[in-house]
């Protein structure tokens, strides 16, 4: 964490200053908005912190529930999430309080005794080193607290306006702010009265009976899995060996349960099989009752017993997988004719069963994502085209995330005879296992994510991928650190610069490159960053050297490397890096010993790998995205 750079700081360095909008920013909801997103989800909530960062935006959060999330449905957090969560700077802490997934046990029916279960298989959650973030399980509820806060503490001090609640909305053409939305009251004497408040843009992040999505005139399309689960989140004595590890259990008769572990040590949550919804039966599924869901978790996992003593939250529900149609306004056959002003996010978009831990995870991705491209268009750092490419990015992730999940739940609900191997369901959950950590995603080539001309200079940092960090050393103050945990979510792009053999000081092709980007008219930091701001206002400039610490000399390094910051011109020295001789970062990532640029988009994916030498492909690349 930085900060001191504009003057001696006291208090948390995580509030930051007041600016912008967040100078006199009004308690009541007011009528003209930049943004107005609906629904305080994962999904609206970090869309709202990261636009809680662009002081000169107004972006307003309204929810219809009269305070926070008490209890959330969602719990799994992937290792993906953690590492967007180190971006919004709560990481650690999340961590501290959650509970850590390493190992899943799969139970089947004891072949000596097949009305019993017994463990038969235990599985390394992460056996290939995906990720350096832990897999974990905390309540969605925290989740929104963390982003709350992020939001509060940003200049623009956000908070969610609770108590109103999504009627309508219509889009014209004409004027600042063409669309205008219709909102109710929920709570207090007020309770009823509607009023509209226009915004330029609208982000429905209102769940999976979207008001928003039915507003714009998309559909979802898909089916029901015709199977029930009943979920429930408990706390037992149990003579259960495995109760405090996740458990895939599948008994004799075909009912299974998906068993994970609560965050605090205690608390679980159960997934319990209810078996086949009959035509007609939705009816009688809503009324099962909670002690329907232990009996029969208690049949499956025979011959142990659970006796409950307090049930924190349940529910009952069929398995269905949809996506919509579109995830903006722009109907399909205008596509590329007229930009959008709605989006839609999350559940609203796409739906799927719970088991696989990933509705949460992949709704905050399509947030982050859009969340960052309004904010560069409404700095007016980018143009408009910009905003086509969030649903053109997300509709292929939610498709596939589908696709996935008909697999899983499929696996899950099966009898063990139906299976092609005994072994199948844990062959499935460890083959697939980047999938569900959230690392599997690519987007395709756009204005946003350049052709991969020059992957081979840079293989473990493919193009379109999320930039995957790795050990290095900070030359200034000798600590090791991971490159990519430095990059925080305050809408800069990153260009991470490794450096050719040469050293610091010495004629090179990074040398070269420093003079270029911190000289020439062409570079994009010169071209783009608005007069008067620091000089990495817009652009997050590092270079890695090949060297150990210890043979970078920092008195010799370009000054690109070494930016003026701050009302007092201090010099950041935290953007030198070397490699880390145990863990080299060249040898780890596939880095080419002639060096390398990689430029990586606000939210972390890789927009391009290229040459030191390319300085005309990196400008001509930035000229397509960014407003002189």
């Amino acid at each position: 964490m930085q900060f001191h750079h504009d003057g001696y700081v006291s208090g948390d360095p995580r509030v930051l200053p007041a600016s912008g909008t967040g100078v006199d920013r009004p308690y009541e909801l007011p009528d003209e908005v930049d943004v107005l997103i609906v629904g305080s989800g994962p999904a609206g909530m970090i869309a709202a912190a990261q636009l809680a960062q662009f002081p000169g935006i107004t972006t307003r959060l309204v929810e219809r529930r009269s305070g926070r999330l008490e209890i959330g449905q969602a719990d799994g957090i992937q290792a993906r999430s953690v590492e967007t969560f180190d971006a919004f700077g709560f990481a650690e802490r999340i961590i501290a309080e959650a509970y850590r997934i390493t190992e899943m046990a799969f139970w089947k029916p004891d072949p000596a005794d097949p009305t019993r279960i017994a463990r038969a298989a235990r599985t390394i959650d992460d056996p290939t080193g995906i990720s350096e973030y832990p897999h974990l399980i905390v309540n969605q509820a925290r989740v929104l607290d963390y982003f709350a806060e992020v939001m509060v503490n940003s200049p623009t001090r956000m908070t969610p306006d609770y108590g109103f609640e999504f009627r309508d909305l219509h889009i014209d053409d004409a004027g600042e702010y063409p669309v205008a939305v219709t909102l109710a009251r929920t709570s207090s004497e007020d309770a009823g009265e509607e009023r509209v408040v226009r915004a330029k843009y609208v982000i429905g992040a209102d769940g999976a009976r979207s008001g928003v999505r039915r507003a714009i005139g998309c559909t979802l399309a898909g089916d029901q899995a015709n199977h029930a689960w009943g979920v429930m989140d408990v706390l037992v004595v149990t003579d259960f060996p495995d109760i405090r590890t996740k458990c895939a259990i599948q008994s004799n008769d075909g009912g299974s349960i998906l068993l994970i572990p609560r965050e605090g040590g205690y608390l679980f949550r159960m997934y319990v099989d209810l078996g086949e919804v009959p035509v007609g039966g939705e009816e009688a599924l809503r009324a099962t009752t909670i002690a329907e869901i232990i009996a029969q978790a208690n049949r499956i996992m025979h011959p142990y017993h659970l006796d409950v003593r307090d049930v924190a939250w349940h529910s009952v529900y069929e398995v269905g997988h949809r996506l919509a149609d579109r995830f903006d306004d722009v109907p399909v056959d205008e596509i590329g004719t007229r930009l959008p002003r709605v989006f839609i996010t999350g559940d609203a978009c796409h739906t799927h069963s719970a088991k696989a831990g990933q509705g949460m995870n992949v709704s905050m991705q399509d947030g982050f994502n859009l969340g960052w491209k309004l904010g560069h268009v409404l700095d007016g750092r980018s143009p408009a085209g910009l905003l086509g490419t969030y649903a053109a990015e997300r509709r292929v992730v939610a498709k596939e995330l589908i696709d996935f999940d008909r697999q899983w739940s499929a696996l899950m609900a099966a009898r063990p005879e139906d299976l092609r191997s005994p072994t199948e369901l844990e062959e499935f959950y460890v083959r697939t296992a980047e999938f569900p950590a959230g690392f599997l995603t690519q987007y395709e080539p756009s204005l946003i994510i350049a052709e991969s001309r020059h992957q081979e200079l840079a293989t473990g940092f493919p193009v379109g991928k999320r930039f995957k960090s790795a050990p290095v050393v900070r030359v200034c103050d000798a600590n090791p650190v991971h490159l990519g945990h430095h990059a925080k979510a305050d809408g800069r792009w990153r260009i991470y610069v490794f450096a050719d053999a040469a050293r610091a000081g010495e004629a090179s092709s990074v040398a070269d490159w420093a003079d270029w980007i911190a000289h020439s008219p062409a570079s994009p930091v010169l071209a783009h960053t608005p007069e008067g701001g620091d000089i990495d206002a817009w652009f997050d400039v590092k270079v890695v050297y090949q060297q150990d610490h210890t043979g970078v000399d920092i008195g010799a390094v370009p000054d690109a490397f070494l930016p003026r910051v701050g009302r007092f011109g201090l010099i950041d020295y935290e953007k030198v890096y070397a490699a880390d001789p145990r863990d080299d970062i060249f040898e780890a990532r596939g880095i080419h010993r002639d060096g390398a640029v990689v430029v990586v988009r606000p939210d972390q994916y890789v927009a391009d790998v290229l040459p030191l030498t390319a300085v005309d492909e990196l400008e001509a690349f930035f000229a397509g995205i960014m407003r002189p």
